[in-house]
This record gives structure tokens, C-alpha cells and sequence, in this order.
């Protein structure tokens, strides 16, 4: 029964959500797509792909989520985006042929699939709109890489850090109550995200909460004041 439910779930987050690339398949195409994917789960904190690995496939992330990122000098991370349910994993280096030039790392369990590279580049040279979305996903990610790297390199630390609680909130959204954000990070990854050492975020989301923007138990952060943090976000 649970396979059974998982499998519908599949199916509505591929091929119904609007959002999800495959909804412009074909019914056969469709079949095809089911005939040939691979479930793959993994618990938090497992590698959905490392740096230097050839990709076997297309992954899609289908539940839970994950942080892309490559490690630097003294072991340190560097996320470069958060990676939530119906979004794609390494397709970069696998349009160009290359070898992965970042990890993904599951941060809560979750669960992706994959397509091997001949049935994608088959269902791409069949159906003409699936192109055009694939060019359009390709080029909305570069644009988010640009904005990004001038972030991390002209804001101010707390900017940053605002920054980041803004984009978790786009990305993953808040649980039940409509302030506590669904991602649950360490402050170690939000750091790393924000391009700062941790003591520094720790400090900047203190400074927050004593401002009532946010307020923190734990690992779980409430975004108070939105507009507060939209507006810190926006300074240079």
C-alpha cells in the first residue's frame, strides 16, 4: 500500500503538476518515462551526488529536500542553492557531458528519481516543448547564479543572511502556523549560504531576533516581520 500511494505521488508531481517540466508529455511518452525511472531514497545527510562523479541520469527530487554545494579550503561548504521537491539535480554537467561540479546533499529524508540520458534525450527530440522548458529552467538558474554571486560579494553580512531566510521561505515555505519556516538548517548550512562564518550568523540571527524580525527555538526560525527582513535584504 505504501509503495502504491508513493507511486501516485510520483505521478502527480511528474506529469500533473504544472510546475514540473514532464507535464507537457505525451500519455505514450508518459509511459515511457514510468518504464524506465528509478526510485531512489535517501535518509538526511546522504549524498544524492558528489563532485567528480559522471551523472547515470537525470535526477528529479520528488519529496523532501537538499542543499547543492561544493567543500573549499579547510573543509568548509559553499551552498550554492536549496534544492526543494519537483527540481531538478545535476543536469548541468549532464547536458554538457561533463562530470558533477558541485554535491547535492539530502537535508531531510527524501526520496528523487532518475532518468537514464537516452530515454531524456529522446523524449527532448520528440516533443519540441519539453525543449523549450529545459531552455527556459537552464537559463532561469543562470540568472539566479549571477544574482547570487554578486550577493554573496557586494552585501553586507546581515543583508545576506536576510536574504537567505527570504529565499528558504520562497523555497520551502512555513509549516501550519504561516511563520515557521519548513527548512530546518543548521547554522552551520546557513551560514553557508549567507558566505559567512557561523559565530557571524549565529550573532546576525540574535541581532535579528532582538529587532522582532524573527524568533528562534532551536533549529526552527519564525520570520516575524517579513517586510522588516525584505527591506534588510535589499541594502547594499
Amino acid at each position: 500500500m505504501r509503495l502504491f500511494t508513493f507511486t501516485i505521488e510520483i505521478n502527480k508531481i511528474l506529469f500533473e503538476d504544472t510546475s514540473s517540466l514532464f507535464h507537457v508529455l505525451t500519455e505514450r511518452e508518459k509511459e515511457l518515462f514510468r518504464s524506465r525511472m528509478v526510485i531512489l531514497k535517501y535518509r538526511k545527510d546522504d549524498y544524492i551526488c558528489r563532485t567528480g562523479d559522471t551523472p547515470a541520469g537525470l535526477l528529479c527530487l520528488i519529496t523532501g529536500g537538499a542543499k547543492i554545494f561544493r567543500t573549499g579550503v579547510g573543509g568548509r561548504e559553499h551552498i550554492f542553492r536549496m534544492v526543494n521537491p519537483n527540481t531538478l539535480i545535476g543536469y548541468l554537467a549532464l547536458f554538457a557531458d561533463q562530470i558533477y561540479g558541485a554535491s547535492a546533499k539530502a537535508i531531510e529524508d527524501s526520496a528523487a528519481v532518475m532518468i537514464d540520458h537516452e530515454t531524456l534525450y529522446s523524449l527532448l527530440h520528440t516533443n519540441s516543448e519539453l525543449c523549450i522548458l529545459f531552455i527556459k529552467s537552464l537559463s532561469t538558474e543562470l540568472a539566479f547564479s549571477y544574482f547570487r554571486a554578486m550577493t554573496l560579494t557586494q552585501k553586507k553580512m546581515p543583508a545576506r543572511l536576510a536574504e537567505s531566510l527570504v529565499f528558504l521561505r520562497d523555497t520551502y515555505g512555513f509549516e501550519s502556523d504561516d511563520a515557521t519556516l519548513k527548512a530546518c538548517l543548521t547554522r552551520e548550512d546557513l551560514a553557508s549560504m549567507s558566505n559567512m562564518s557561523t559565530s557571524n550568523a549565529i550573532r546576525t540571527l540574535s541581532s535579528f531576533a532582538g529587532m522582532n524580525l524573527i524568533s528562534i527555538e532551536g533549529k526552527r526560525i519564525k520570520l516575524l516581520d517579513i517586510a522588516g527582513l525584505e527591506e534588510i535584504s535589499g541594502e547594499i
